[in-house]
């Protein structure tokens, strides 16, 4: 099951079984983390240019992961927004101890 998917809770699961390595989970985890850091200084600053960092470092993260360790293609070529999203509630849910870190 990989396309056609019509909402995000048909997506997640599917998502979270691109994941299953858990240096990739980690690495997403960093990549994340980054971003939201990149986030707080582009609004502190005001200075959109930490918006790029943002996104350059929770993509650089999270593909290191797929390719080197998970051994597969990030959803996010086929399923770009669904997979931003995936991105953020399997962030909230290692957070919440829901996914193992």
């Amino acid at each position: 099951m990989s396309e056609g998917f019509t909402s995000f809770r048909a997506f997640y699961p599917y998502y979270l079984g691109e994941h299953r390595d858990r240096t990739c989970r980690r690495l997403h985890f960093v990549g994340t983390s980054f971003a939201l850091g990149f986030i707080v200084l582009a609004i502190v600053r005001a200075e959109p240019r930490w918006l790029l960092a943002a996104l350059a470092s929770g993509y650089a993260f999270a593909w290191v992961g797929h390719f080197f360790f998970e051994k597969n293609r990030p959803a996010t070529f086929k399923h770009p927004f669904y997979s931003f999203a995936g991105d953020w509630v399997m962030y909230r849910d290692m957070l919440l101890g829901r996914i193992p870190f």
